[in-house]
């Protein structure tokens, strides 16, 4: 590994050329580069009789993955001769990158697509698209075939990089298009982006998870995991540096696993690569499984400079009988002697969770024991949900015993803690110099620059446009429970 940053440092090895890392090469899933060149000249779409250029429109629900995975479609598009639109009524194709992890969600994308059948019945020729990870749902298939017959494309999460020749098909055929792959036959590197934030990039090191909790549906919607080989991540990441990127997060359903289907690397041999490339200013990475979180990997954390002090660490449950049914693998006390060593090890650090609501069979006592976890731990931040089943998981076929209103009560109740742990964390920074990395305006008033600190604290302070991507020093005046508000020194 060192002798591969050196190569990067020297000059040796310029961004996108080919990197070679021992023999690692063990997992069965083929990489394969993506022939851009080959995209460029064989699927240009050319421009409409008006002269204008056929207008793409992506709407993207869910994580972080999703959002990165629409970059990538973004570019592919664009590539084609696509250009972006912000206005849904502008475009020419619409593609909706759903999330299947909670029904709320899938709920919201069926709702689209009804509202936009007007849109396809005014503009006949436009072309809308499902994808992401809903479309690896037999029963969503089959759900949209009966009950959309207006989309005319679908397709999964396996295979993204064949959207051209989707699209080209689209446009010619009279029937939806509908190619999913039920698990990943490569992984295709090389792709295309289209990035819309110049300060910060997503990288992803590992595709799929293998923990398959009781209640989630992501092994099935994903895969089970498979990992970028090293070389490729750091010439990536190398790349986005030399573009001005000043923040990568690293990405994968459960980063701590980064390597387990590799030979001779671990994810805190990762992070002190990417820490050693020049010109990188802050890595994140999400999400981490608390199981498997090693004490290498929280030494790597604290020694390395550039590795921030932000954590998400999902304990979804504080009662050991629950986790036990969610197939979490650790125990209450388990993780909480965990977030002890974390912060013996690492005092400054910002601590995140994911928290699910109303399990099947999850009493008022039980429920009284996240509480009271909560209480103990005192999160920055917690992203809280009501449970709800999802086909094909274990859970599913579970009683789900507990009222929508009785859930309800308990996630207000929840958030109810949490938001006054929130603001009591943040108030303790009143007055306080912090480190900002600006990203850029406000999205909700112009004369404001919004940045984050180390913590990933939202930072909002007046200032000039020249700021984005700098680092700068804001005095903390206002907290509140979501956003900093101060002065730059």
């Amino acid at each position: 590994m060192e002798n591969l940053i050196q190569q990067l440092r020297d000059g040796r090895l310029r961004p996108g050329e080919g990197l070679t890392f021992g023999n690692h090469r063990a997992d069965p899933v083929e990489h394969i580069p993506f022939d851009v060149q080959a995209l460029a000249k064989d699927f240009q779409v050319g421009q409409k009789v008006s002269g204008e250029p056929y207008r793409f429109h992506i709407k993207t629900y869910g994580c972080q993955m999703n959002e990165h995975d629409t970059e990538t479609m973004a570019g592919l598009l664009a590539a084609m001769g696509m250009v972006d639109t912000a206005e849904d009524t502008a475009a020419d194709l619409i593609l909706f990158n759903t999330c299947a992890v909670r029904e709320n969600a899938e709920d919201k994308v069926f709702g689209e697509i009804g509202r936009l059948r007007s849109l396809k019945a005014h503009n006949p020729e436009l072309l809308l698209g499902l994808c992401g990870c809903m479309a690896q749902e037999k029963s969503v298939i089959q759900f949209v075939r009966e009950k959309f017959p207006w989309v005319d494309l679908v397709f999964g999460t396996h295979n993204l990089h064949r959207l051209p020749v989707l699209v080209m098909q689209a446009r010619q055929s009279q029937e939806t298009v509908l190619e999913v792959w039920e698990g990943p036959r490569q992984t295709i590197e090389s792709l295309p982006r289209l990035r819309r934030d110049a300060v910060r990039a997503w990288v992803n090191v590992q595709y799929g998870c293998n923990k398959f909790c009781t209640y989630c549906i992501v092994p099935y919607t994903r895969g089970t995991e498979r990992s970028r080989h090293p070389e490729d991540i750091l010439t990536e990441i190398s790349g986005l540096l030399h573009e001005g990127v000043k923040e990568v997060t690293l990405l994968g359903q459960n980063v701590n696993d980064y390597g387990v289907d590799l030979d001779g690397v671990n994810f805190a041999e990762l992070l002190r690569a990417v820490n050693a490339l020049p010109g990188i200013e802050r890595i994140r990475f999400t999400t981490s499984n608390p199981w498997n979180f090693t004490d290498e990997l929280i030494t790597v954390i604290a020694q390395s400079k550039h590795v921030v002090e932000h954590i998400h660490l999902p304990v979804q449950s504080g009662n050991n009988q629950i986790l036990k049914q969610m197939n979490r693998t650790h125990t209450r006390e388990f993780y909480l002697a965990l977030v002890n060593k974390i912060r013996r090890i690492i005092p400054d650090v910002s601590l995140t969770t994911d928290i699910i609501v109303g399990f099947p069979g999850e009493t008022e006592s039980q429920f009284t024991d996240t509480l009271n976890l909560l209480e103990e731990v005192q999160f920055d931040n917690a992203f809280t949900f009501i449970y709800s089943p999802r086909e094909n998981t274990p859970a599913a076929i579970w009683q789900d015993d507990i009222s929508m209103n009785e859930k309800r009560l308990r996630l207000q109740r929840l958030n109810d803690l949490q938001y006054a742990i929130s603001l009591k964390k943040n108030q303790a920074l009143q007055g306080q110099v912090v480190e900002v990395l600006t990203e850029g305006r406000s999205k909700t008033n112009a004369d404001v620059l919004a940045g984050r600190t180390r913590t990933n604290k939202l930072v909002l302070f007046p200032g000039s446009e020249e700021l984005t991507g700098k680092l700068v020093q804001v005095k903390i005046e206002h907290p509140q429970t979501w956003t900093l508000k101060g002065q730059k020194m």
